[in-house]
């Protein structure tokens, strides 16, 4: 728990948005940045337990500071933050699909979304613990490795015969059939 707490505090010293808050909020209350982050922590949790609209607000946390982040890594000189963001992206789609079909059933059980943001929490942290890369590692690339040439094949397929439907029905159109405007 001491190495939470000292990354908390190193987090807390950087200059960025979060920290310009509570150091604008500091500055009016005169309480630490610490005691302010702490008690956000823990107002978002209890809102995640208790409040109406926690699917929403987990889905911000787990939306908009990774897409703030690809921004970035995106506009960065460095291949690795693109790939870091990249592997998230890919579990949080895959557990957005797995979650579509069992969310009617999950969305019952009591501390759902405080656990599901844990989840993406962890899916987004920095690299010794980042949960999306020790899943893409440990079950997506295995799996993907495995069946990349059958799912390449049936892609082709289905898009060769949207391609040819697509081309059929343009080639059935006739120009009466057309939308034209109406005349008043």
């Amino acid at each position: 728990m001491d190495g939470l707490s000292q990354r908390v505090e190193r987090f807390l010293e950087q200059r960025n948005l979060v920290t310009d808050v509570l150091g604008a909020l500091e500055a009016k209350t005169g309480l630490e940045k610490r005691y302010l982050a702490a008690g956000a922590v823990t107002l978002l949790s209890l809102y995640l337990l208790f409040g109406y609209g926690a699917s929403l607000l987990c889905n911000l946390i787990g939306f908009v500071y990774p897409a703030y982040a690809s921004i970035k890594a995106i506009e960065s000189p460095s291949k690795d933050d693109d790939t870091a963001w990249l592997t998230y992206w890919v579990v949080y789609a895959l557990f957005g699909l797995a979650e579509f079909f069992s969310d009617l059933l999950l969305s019952w059980f009591p501390f759902y979304y405080v656990g599901k943001c844990a989840f993406l929490l962890f899916c987004m942290a920095p690299r010794p613990w980042n949960g999306a890369l020790m899943l893409y590692q440990r079950v997506v690339r295995p799996l993907f490795l495995r069946h990349h040439g059958a799912v390449d094949r049936i892609v082709n397929n289905l898009s060769g015969r949207a391609l040819d439907a697509a081309a059929g029905i343009t080639r059935n159109v006739k120009p009466s059939q057309t939308l034209q405007p109406k005349d008043k």
